[in-house]
């Protein structure tokens, strides 16, 4: 029977093609809404921990306590000694250190005088060893638009707006002022080699990065970090593994309670709003989809509903053929399923397809987000993934087959010259 009805599916295009092109661009709808929302989300997520907040973060107490105000004074001491104790103690992590400062970048004009100046939010990371993978996770020389990475001493990058504020080409010279480590004013002139521009406009209005060889001689900081940033492999955050971290550090590194300069372990979701962020994206995106999925089967289940009504008159015609209600109504559920299950698979690759080319090409929201206090992509990408291959069958088969089901039962509550009788009107 289902040989037989699938055959009368593809040769009667006017009983099959409009609910298929319904069912598909239900499903196809669906499943691209489910990509855009979980990408945007993780995405968010992903790019405040590689940027600022690492999965888990070691630093001092009171650093951890002041960390918007980046005080340079509050370091970790003894990095060496401190990352070689947590790689041994979690060697499924990968730890980088670095420093998080804040300062004033000084444009000098042609008889030395100050030609322009601007507040500067800077990151230094390992830039010149060879193992150091800071700038692929930084993805520093994607966000290049202009110059190279920094290759020797004294080299660094700006961000492309800020630059170009600063009225700075690739090659000036340009004086950075800070404080050191002991509250003493430091200064260092650095080449400006790059300039980057990373779709965060947080970011962009005003970021520098250098390594962190120059930035300890600037800092006066030598074996001193402001923090060291693990990332668990895959590059996915596990906030239970890192909760368990939380637990045993004091303990595995015999902090005492109560000293400021004692390192800590922050989780990602410990710092700043990085734990409301996390919850209210889980739940966002999981609301969302429901909704979306739930208007689909809306109107793929009216759909069926209404498929099902228009066809009362050759129900007629077959029940006075003699063929059995039961057998009416079996064959009416198993071409709903067959539309369905047709209409699902083409709704699917064509969401993905969608996803696909969204997640490649992106949507660039950076005119919407020029006073942007939060660090959030300008680029807004969806992420393919396995649930996208299937979820679109939920509203696709089953919400068309319900609709078919509950239009089908018509037929038992008339008899065969009721239906009949439609036929002829």
């Amino acid at each position: 029977m289902i040989r037989f009805l699938g055959k009368g599916l593809l040769r009667d295009a006017g009983r099959s093609r409009m609910p298929v092109m319904v069912v598909a661009i239900g499903v196809a709808l669906s499943v691209f809404m489910h990509a855009y929302v979980h990408g945007l989300m993780q995405d968010s997520i992903e790019m405040n921990a590689r940027m600022r907040y690492g999965h888990v973060k070691v630093c001092t107490r009171s650093f951890a306590e002041n960390a918007a105000q980046m005080p340079a004074d509050l370091s970790l001491l003894d990095v060496r000694a401190l990352k070689q104790q947590l790689t041994a103690h979690h060697p499924n992590l990968q730890w980088s250190d670095r420093i998080q400062f804040a300062g004033l970048m000084d444009v000098p004009g042609m008889m030395g005088e100050t030609r322009a100046q601007g507040p500067v939010i800077g990151m230094a990371v390992d830039f010149f060893s060879t193992h150091s993978v800071e700038g692929e996770r930084l993805n520093v020389q994607a966000a290049l638009t202009e110059g190279r990475l920094p290759q020797q001493a004294g080299e660094m990058l700006l961000s492309a707006d800020f630059s170009e504020k600063l009225g700075v080409q690739i090659g000036d010279t340009l004086m950075f002022m800070g404080s050191t480590q002991f509250g003493g004013l430091a200064y260092a002139n650095f080449v400006l080699i790059g300039c980057v521009d990373f779709g965060v406009e947080v970011l962009d209005r005003g970021m520098m990065l250098a390594d962190l060889s120059d930035v300890r001689i600037a800092m006066d900081m030598e074996d001193a970090a402001t923090e060291i940033v693990g990332f668990f492999e895959g590059g996915q955050y596990n906030d239970a593994a890192a909760r368990r971290m939380q637990e045993s550090f004091a303990a595995d590194f015999e902090v005492v309670a109560g000293d400021p300069y004692a390192p800590v372990l922050l989780r990602l979701k410990d710092q700043d709003d990085m734990g409301q962020l996390i919850d209210i994206s889980g739940a966002m995106g999981l609301l969302i989809t429901f909704i979306f999925l739930l208007a689909m089967s809306l109107v793929l289940w009216n759909a069926g509903l209404l498929g099902g009504i228009r066809r009362y008159g050759e129900f007629g015609l077959r029940l006075a053929m003699g063929e059995t209600k039961g057998h009416v109504y079996r064959s009416l559920q198993v071409e709903s399923l067959l539309i369905g299950l047709l209409g699902s698979l083409i709704g699917t690759v064509l969401g993905l397809l969608f996803a696909w080319w969204m997640q490649e090409k992106g949507l660039n929201l950076g005119d919407s987000m020029q006073n942007a206090s939060m660090m959030l992509p300008t680029v807004i990408r969806a992420r393919i993934t396995p649930v996208d291959f299937y979820i679109g069958f939920i509203p696709g088969v089953f919400a068309t087959l319900i609709g078919s089901l509950l239009s089908g039962l018509g037929i038992f509550k008339r008899n065969t010259a009721q239906l009949f009788k439609e036929l002829e009107t």
